[in-house]
């Protein structure tokens, strides 16, 4: 099963310097689609070990990292390679949906 972490203001950097592409998945609990898509994050990132890390970040108790990234609405969905954005979704999706854009970027 591939670890999936939780970030917060302290270990968001850390993403940064990966070697492999990062998805974060931008979300809060009171959200129903976030709740509806956090499973099928869950199991892309099993499809995908390996290939990309992927991390969750709750705007609710991370307001600065989501308004550095621009996430206005959520589930918001960025992956970044290098450090840099190389994808971004918003709102729920299929999981084959998802893992299209994901190859994509890939």
């Amino acid at each position: 099963m591939a670890t999936i972490t939780e970030v917060n203001a302290a270990t968001f950097d850390s993403l940064l310097t990966e070697e492999l592409p990062v998805l974060i998945d931008f979300w809060a609990p009171w959200c129903g689609p976030c709740r509806t898509l956090s499973p099928i994050v869950d199991e892309l990132a099993n499809d995908l070990a390996g290939r990309i890390k992927v991390a969750k970040c709750n705007v609710d108790d991370n307001q600065d990292i989501a308004m550095k990234y621009g996430v206005m609405s959520i589930p918001t969905l960025v992956m970044l390679k290098g450090g840099k954005e190389a994808m971004r979704t918003v709102g729920a999706m299929p999981k084959a949906r998802l893992m299209a854009e994901l190859e994509k970027a890939l």
